[in-house]
C-alpha cells in the first residue's frame, strides 16, 4: 500500500484479521495469494475492482507471482461466471494457449509475473473495464484479447456440459 498509494492512512485506522483455516484443502489455498492481496488493497484504497475480473496465482513475499494448476478448470469456471478478463501467471501462458479455441473465445487474458502487474490490470489507472476492449500491454505483463467467435463458443459448450 505504502509503494502504491503513499498518501493513504487506512491502516492508521483499520485492523485487519485474516483466518486460513488449517483445514482448506492445500492445493487450493495458494492460488488466491493475488486475489486476497487485491481485495484488501481495494479495501484500502477504495476503489472498486472490476466485476468481470478473475485472477490466480501464489504470490511469494517479494512479490513474484507463481504459476497454479488447473488453468483449463479455472477457465471454464470463469466463462460460466460471466467473467471476461483473467489475470493468470506468466508461467502458465503455455497452458492457456493449449486450451481449445472455443474455451478461450472471449477472453482478454494477462499474463503476470509480478503483483505489480496485476495491480496494474486490476486496480491500476488503466484498468480493463475503464477501455475500449482490444489488444494492449499493460506494464510488464503480456496481454492476450481472443475474439470472439460464436460458432467455436457454440461448439465448445455443448462439449462442456
Amino acid at each position: 500500500l505504502l509503494e502504491m498509494a503513499p498518501q493513504s492512512r487506512f491502516f492508521e485506522s483499520a485492523t485487519l484479521h485474516i483466518h486460513i483455516p488449517e483445514g482448506a484443502t492445500p492445493k487450493d489455498g495458494p492460488s488466491a495469494g493475488v486475489t486476497i492481496v487485491t481485495s484488501l488493497l481495494s479495501l484500502a484504497l477504495g476503489r472498486p475492482v472490476a466485476h468481470n475480473l478473475a485472477m490466480t496465482g501464489e504470490l511469494t513475499l517479494t512479490g513474484r507471482v507463481l504459476p497454479i494448476g488447473g488453468v483449463k478448470e479455472k477457465t471454464i469456471a470463469a466463462k460460466r461466471s460471466g467473467v471476461k478478463i483473467l489475470c493468470f501467471p506468466t508461467e502458465n501462458k503455455k497452458d492457456f494457449e493449449e486450451l481449445p479455441d472455443y474455451i478461450r473465445a472471449g477472453l482478454e487474458v494477462h499474463f503476470v509475473s509480478t503483483y505489480r502487474d496485476v495491480y496494474n490490470v486490476s486496480l491500476g489507472e488503466e484498468m480493463s473495464h475503464e477501455k475500449e476492449p482490444g489488444r494492449r500491454k499493460i506494464g510488464k505483463a503480456a496481454t492476450m484479447h481472443t475474439a470472439e467467435s460464436v460458432e467455436s463458443v457454440e461448439q465448445g459448450m455443448h462439449q462442456l456440459s
